[in-house]
Order: structure tokens, then C-alpha cells, then sequence
């Protein structure tokens, strides 16, 4: 079968490799298509995986062959979270599904970029959701990314009439500014590239800042909304520059929530300011598949909109997608294919 893996520093390398048999319980998926997520950029910018390793995992398929006590047949098509957690665990005891040895073990195989994967009894269990009609492939395959966000606002404990920034309005900040207000917020957003600041709108946030300076985001915030700060931030954006930004903007006692991979950072948080202004800080990684479930009804009822967000790619055009998403050219890429 026909894959694309990681050759080198933003290349990905077309090869035929061996499609995988079942040979266990589990399922061969056929791969309609894929998105391209941040990580899968972090990964292919940093050069942090190994040279062969085919990414992608944003996959929207149909099973073609399956051993399962499950109830998915073959012609089902799904969607489904790559990692399962092992739920006896002290990180799963506790809600940390993405700390668990088993949860980063696991995966699918070998990778979204490819033509057919295989996926485990454990997936089809835990985190293979089948798709509503209703839903197009490419709206489907923003389900893991959905649930993603979906987990980090419910970690952040999101009230009703909570004003909530999310900063970095790219694919993942644009659906969750789009969360956040299913949860009753008040959504700020803020980025430097007009055409995201203008969708962010459109998509119903309810104030938009080009971001100018630390100083005037902070001031607009404040005098916008009425309020000694914004209660929760959401750090959608790769950039070390958000950091200070959020601590500008963030009142006493807010909350911060890291949800982006900052590489390289000669800037953090000063532990003075989140001790004396009494801060929360947190990361959020990957969802639970309680997450996966609710953000796909999210995506079937039309919640989450991501028609204005997406670009479509065939999967020879892979290359080309991996350089207009490090160049900003697009927001989100959807790597088609297969023909199902």
C-alpha cells in the first residue's frame, strides 16, 4: 500500500509499504482521509520523530475487515482516537489519560498517512466512534481535535458567563472558541492574521483583537468586558510570545491553560506572579474518550462548524500541505485518500 513517511525536517518521503493483516482481534480500516494536526507539524519542524515513521491520525475511514466482540461490521465508517489508556493506573485513576504508560504506547498502525491501518479490540472498545450521515468526511475528521479542546474547557472548569480568551486563532482555536461558547462563555479571541480574526467572527466570538501590543489587548479586555480580567485563557499558539500576553490579560485568580507545544522558549512564567496573584497554570493534552463521544454530537448537531476552516489535499499534495500550513497560507489540511 501507498504511504507517506517522515524522511527529514518538513518532508514527508512517498513509499510502498506492507498494508497490515488481521491477525488478532481488531480491524483494517481504509483510510478515506486525514487531517494534518499541530503536533504533526511540531514533529515534522523539530525533527522528533524517526526517519520512516508515517504520522497522521485524524482518521476518517471504513472498516474492511474485522475480528470483534464489539458491535462495528465491516462497511461502518468511523473515526477514533489513536491512544487507549489502561484505566488502572494511578494517571487514569486520577482522570490523566494521556500520562498513562499504555495510552502512549498504544496506536494506531502504522500511521494516518497511509492508505489502510490497522487498529486494535481495544480502539474498537474504547475510542472508534461511528460517524452520523449527517457528517462529511472532512467534518468527522475534526473530531479527535474537537475532543481535544472539549477536554481542556472541562478541566478548566468553564462557567456560564465566564469570559474565556483563546489566543491563536488557527484550526484548534477557532473550534474552541466555538466550545467554549456551547459552554455559556464569553469568548475573546486574539491573533495577527486578518483572515482568522475575520472567520473567528463570523463563527460567533464575541469580541476579535489583531493583537498590536501586551499593553492594549490587555487594556481592550478590561475595558470590553467591564472586568478586572479575563477568567480563562487558552493558549492556542506555538508562539513564546502568548505567555506574557496571557499574564497581561489574565485577572487575579484566573486561570491559564497551556495548549500548545512551545519549542525552544527563552520566556516562561514567572513563578512570583503566579504565586502572589494567586494564578492557575495547566496543561491539557489529548482527550478522553468520554471527549471523543461528545465532540463528534457536537460536530453531528452542528455545534462545531468547520466548513470556512479547512483545505483540501490530495494525498500526492501531502508536501505541498505540510508547506502552506508552516507558511500560514491555510488553517487546517485534509489530506484525501482513498475513494471508499
Amino acid at each position: 500500500m501507498k504511504a507517506f513517511l517522515y524522511k527529514d525536517k518538513n518532508r514527508l518521503e512517498a513509499k510502498n509499504i506492507q498494508k497490515p493483516e488481521l491477525e488478532k482481534d481488531g480491524a483494517i480500516i481504509k483510510v478515506s482521509g486525514c487531517g494534518l494536526c499541530g503536533s504533526d507539524i511540531v514533529k515534522l519542524k523539530e525533527g522528533l520523530v524517526k526517519e520512516g515513521t508515517v504520522l497522521g491520525h485524524e482518521v476518517v475511514g471504513i472498516i474492511k475487515e474485522i475480528k470483534t466482540k464489539t458491535g462495528f461490521k465491516i462497511g461502518d465508517r468511523v473515526v477514533l482516537g489513536h491512544h487507549v489508556p489502561c484505566y488502572n493506573c494511578v494517571y487514569c485513576k486520577n482522570q490523566n489519560y494521556s500520562m498513562c504508560s499504555e495510552f502512549k504506547a498504544s496506536n494506531i498502525i502504522p500511521g494516518g498517512f497511509c492508505e489502510y491501518i490497522y487498529v486494535s479490540e481495544r480502539h474498537l472498545e474504547d475510542t472508534v466512534q461511528k460517524v452520523p450521515e449527517n457528517l462529511s468526511d472532512i467534518q468527522a475528521s475534526f473530531t479527535e481535535p474537537s475532543a481535544c479542546c472539549l477536554r481542556a474547557i472541562r478541566r478548566a472548569n468553564i462557567k456560564k458567563g465566564d469570559v474565556a480568551m483563546v489566543i491563536g486563532l488557527g484550526s484548534i482555536g477557532l473550534l474552541m472558541g466555538q466550545i467554549l461558547k456551547s459552554f455559556g462563555a464569553i469568548v475573546i479571541g486574539c491573533d495577527l492574521i486578518e483572515e482568522r480574526i475575520k472567520l473567528a467572527e463570523e463563527l460567533g466570538f464575541d469580541r476579535v483583537y489583531k493583537y498590536s501590543s501586551d499593553e492594549e489587548i490587555s487594556k481592550l479586555c478590561r475595558v470590553d468586558f467591564q472586568t478586572e480580567g479575563v477568567d480563562v485563557i487558552f493558549l492556542a499558539s506555538g508562539s513564546e510570545k502568548t505567555i506574557p500576553l496571557a499574564l497581561k490579560c489574565v485577572r487575579n485568580g484566573g486561570v491559564i491553560c497551556v495548549f500548545s507545544s512551545v519549542h525552544s522558549s527563552e520566556s516562561g512564567f514567572s513563578n512570583n506572579e503566579i504565586y502572589y496573584r494567586d494564578l492557575t497554570v495547566f496543561g491539557s493534552y489529548s482527550p478522553a474518550s468520554s471527549d471523543l463521544k461528545d465532540a463528534l454530537e457536537l460536530l453531528k448537531h452542528n455545534i462545531i462548524k468547520v466548513d470556512g476552516l479547512i483545505t483540501k489535499y490530495s494525498f500526492e499534495e501531502i508536501n505541498q500541505a505540510v508547506a502552506d500550513t508552516l507558511s500560514n497560507k491555510i488553517i487546517k489540511a485534509y489530506i484525501k485518500i482513498n475513494n471508499n
